[in-house]
């Protein structure tokens, strides 16, 4: 059988077990979405996002990139930041990396990968930035981790600079930033950065709202 039908064949188990389970689960599902969370995960296949936090569809608003980054001239995740912000009203907003993430590991070297070398740069730059704390850590695999954590807490506060999430704290009075690293090797996912809707940010980053202005950055 090709790989791809068993994916098929198991879309067709799964429908039936949640039709067992509740007769009109699609129906409802189909009527609206209304996530309180949003996800902004790694491309990683390990590393899915409802599977590891045990939530249903519809309960987290999902983007994924390579090395779960928050840049702010990627228009797809602020497109998608801005959907779940202002229309879905989500509740939280959480950045998920992962320990031993490929994207991060090959940005801590100089191998010339082509186009993702664009992407990666943005790791780069965090890596200068906490350069001495990460080259104080001998090891290289516990460096590596180290990254991939510091990366997370660069990457929620990228989100709390943007204008998406300054209005809406201003406005609505959410959402809470989280970030999170998942442990392949136990499944486990550790807390490392929260920023809540009150939380101070450097003045530079801080926008001052014409309320006539309707573009997002």
């Amino acid at each position: 059988m090709d790989p791809y039908k068993k994916l098929l064949l198991a879309n067709e188990a799964w429908v039936q077990e949640r039709l067992k389970i509740r007769h009109d689960f699609f129906a409802r599902q189909a009527q609206q979405q209304a996530p309180a969370f949003m996800w902004i995960g790694c491309s990683d296949s390990r590393v899915p996002a409802e599977e590891i936090t045990g939530t249903e569809p519809g309960e987290l608003f999902v983007h994924r990139n390579i090395a779960n980054m928050v840049v702010h001239t990627d228009f797809n995740m602020l497109s998608v930041l801005q959907y779940a912000v202002e229309v879905l009203k989500v509740k939280h907003v959480i950045v998920c990396g992962h320990y031993r993430c490929g994207g991060v590991r090959h940005a801590m070297g100089n191998r010339d990968l082509g186009l993702i070398n664009k992407w990666l740069r943005h790791i780069k730059d965090v890596y200068r930035l906490y350069q001495r704390e990460l080259e104080s850590i001998a090891d290289l695999d516990a460096r590596w981790d180290r990254l991939v954590e510091i990366n997370v807490a660069e990457q929620v506060q990228n989100l709390a600079q943007t204008s998406i999430i300054q209005r809406s704290w201003r406005n609505e009075g959410g959402p809470s930033l989280h970030g999170w690293v998942y442990d392949l090797n136990s499944g486990y996912i550790k807390d490392v950065a929260l920023m809540p809707p009150d939380a101070k940010i450097d003045d530079i980053y801080r926008f001052e709202f014409d309320d006539t202005t309707s573009v997002d950055t």
